[in-house]
C-alpha cells in the first residue's frame, strides 16, 4: 500500500513502524473473511482492512472524528487476520499505534472515561480486585444480573502450594484477576508443576502484566507495569530461573511482547527482549515434559475453547488440545474454533452488545459435542463463557491436577 504520511506522524516515536505495516498490506481481504466483528456488522470498517485504511488516513492528517475511534474501539485484537494474512501484516501493532494518536485527539465522554479509568484503577489491583468479588460473592442475590454474571459461580479455594524443593525453578506470572476470580488455578499449575520435578519460585512483587493500563488509552503506564515486573524478575532470572509461566494466555501474549514493545527503552531494551524470551505459557512447559507420570485418570468429556491469545497471538493453536489427549481427556469437535469469544480483555464491558453476541455463538459452537466441562486457558475467556450460566467453564489445568493420582 502507499502511504503518504504526515510530518507529525513521521515525528511519532513509532511512526517508521507504521508506515513499514501499512506498506505490508495489499488490501485483498482475506481478513475479513475471519474477523469477528466484521461478521457480526457486515461493515468494512468494522473489519482489519477498513481499520487499516481508517488508521492511514489519520496518519496521513486527514481529520479524526468520533466515529474512526468507535470502529476502532469495536476491534478485538483478537489477532485472528494475522493469522489468515498472506502477507504477514503486524495488524496488532499498527493498531496500537493508531489508537494511540486517535484517543489522543477525540476525548471520550464522560461515561467512557469513568468506565476505563475505573476498570484501569480496580482490575490491575489484584488485592483490590479479590476484595471486590469476595464482596460481590456475598451481596450476590442483591446485584443485578449484569454483575452477578462477572462473579465465579462455583468459588474454588486455592489448595496448599508445595514449597520449592527442586533444582528445576520456574517463576509464574500470578496476574491480576485471576487471584480473585479463580484463585486455584495457579496453586493447580504449581502442584502439577511440582509432580513434574519443578518448582515455582513465588516472586510477590510482579504485578499486573500491563495489558489492561495499554489497551485502554494508558500505554506509559501499561510500560512502567511491564518494567516493574522485569525489575521484579530479574534477580530470579539471574539466579537460573528456566521460564516465566503464564496460566493466562492474555497475559502471556503481552509478556511475549515486553521485547518489542520496549526495544526503544535503553534501560529495559535488553531485559525485556530476555523476559520476553524466557516467558512460556504453560502449555508450552508440559507438552516437553513426561506427563505419563502424573498418573492421570478421567472420564470427562470436554470441549476446549482456544483463546485468540493462545492460537492467534503466541501461535500455539491445537497445543493444549494435543496435551489434554495424551492425557487420556475425551475431547470434543468445536466448530470455527478461531473465533473470538468476545472477552477480549475488558472488550465484555466496554463493548458489551457484540460481545454477548460473540460470546453466545462460542457457546453454542463449544456444546455441540456435549461436553460436561469446556477448559479453556485465558482468565478473562473463562468468566464471560461461564458468565452465562451454561455448561460449566474452569481452567484446564485444574481438571488435570483433580485427575492426578
Amino acid at each position: 500500500m502507499q502511504t503518504n504520511l504526515s510530518e507529525h506522524a513521521k515525528r511519532l516515536p513509532r511512526g517508521e513502524e507504521a508506515e513499514s505495516i501499512l506498506r505490508s498490506c495489499v488490501h485483498c481481504g482475506f481478513c475479513n473473511a475471519t474477523c469477528p466483528t466484521y461478521q457480526l456488522l457486515g461493515d468494512e470498517l468494522d473489519g482489519p482492512r477498513g481499520r487499516i485504511y481508517l488508521i492511514k488516513q489519520v496518519l496521513e492528517g486527514n481529520e479524526v472524528t468520533a466515529k474512526t475511534q468507535l470502529h476502532l474501539d469495536r476491534c478485538l485484537t483478537c489477532r485472528n487476520c494475522e493469522t489468515t494474512c498472506p502477507s504477514g501484516v503486524d495488524y496488532h501493532n499498527l493498531l496500537d499505534i493508531g489508537r494511540a494518536v486517535v484517543d489522543a485527539a477525540v476525548p471520550r465522554s464522560l461515561g467512557q472515561r469513568v468506565l476505563r479509568q475505573g476498570l484501569r484503577a480496580v482490575v490491575p489491583n489484584a488485592n483490590l480486585f479479590k476484595g471486590l468479588t469476595q464482596v460481590g460473592q456475598v451481596l450476590r442475590p442483591l446485584l443485578p444480573e449484569a454483575l452477578k454474571a462477572k462473579l465465579p459461580r462455583a468459588a474454588r479455594a486455592a489448595k496448599p502450594r508445595p514449597a520449592p524443593r527442586h533444582a528445576r525453578r520456574v517463576l509464574m506470572l500470578e496476574g491480576c484477576v485471576q487471584p480473585g476470580l479463580s484463585p486455584n488455578t495457579n496453586a493447580a499449575t504449581a502442584r502439577v508443576l511440582d509432580r513434574l520435578g519443578i518448582s515455582v519460585t513465588p516472586i510477590r512483587e510482579a504485578g499486573c502484566c500491563g495489558a489492561v493500563d495499554y489497551h485502554l488509552d494508558a500505554q506509559e503506564a501499561g510500560l512502567q507495569r511491564a518494567r516493574r515486573n522485569i525489575d521484579a524478575w530479574w534477580p530470579a532470572i539471574e539466579q537460573g530461573a528456566e521460564a516465566i509461566v503464564q496460566t493466562a494466555s492474555g497475559c502471556g501474549a503481552f509478556v511475549k511482547d515486553y521485547g518489542h514493545l520496549l526495544e526503544q527503552d535503553p534501560a529495559y531494551a535488553e531485559k525485556a527482549k530476555r523476559v520476553s524470551t524466557l516467558a512460556k505459557d504453560l502449555v508450552e512447559v508440559l507438552r516437553d515434559e513426561p506427563l505419563e507420570g502424573l498418573g492421570v485418570r478421567s472420564e470427562l468429556r470436554l470441549a476446549f475453547h482456544c483463546p485468540c491469545t493462545l492460537q492467534h497471538a503466541q501461535k500455539l493453536g491445537g497445543a493444549v488440545e494435543e496435551v489434554l489427549a495424551r492425557l487420556g481427556f475425551g475431547l470434543t469437535a468445536v466448530a470455527d474454533s478461531h473465533l473470538c469469544c468476545g472477552s477480549a480483555g475488558t472488550y465484555s464491558l466496554t463493548q458489551p452488545e457484540l460481545s454477548k453476541q460473540l460470546r453466545d455463538n462460542k457457546l453454542n459452537a463449544l456444546e455441540s459435542g456435549k461436553p460436561q466441562v469446556i477448559v479453556t486457558a485465558n482468565i478473562g475467556c473463562q468468566t464471560h463463557l461461564d458468565g452465562a450460566g451454561r455448561t460449566p467453564v474452569r481452567h484446564w489445568i485444574e481438571l488435570v491436577e483433580e485427575a492426578m493420582n
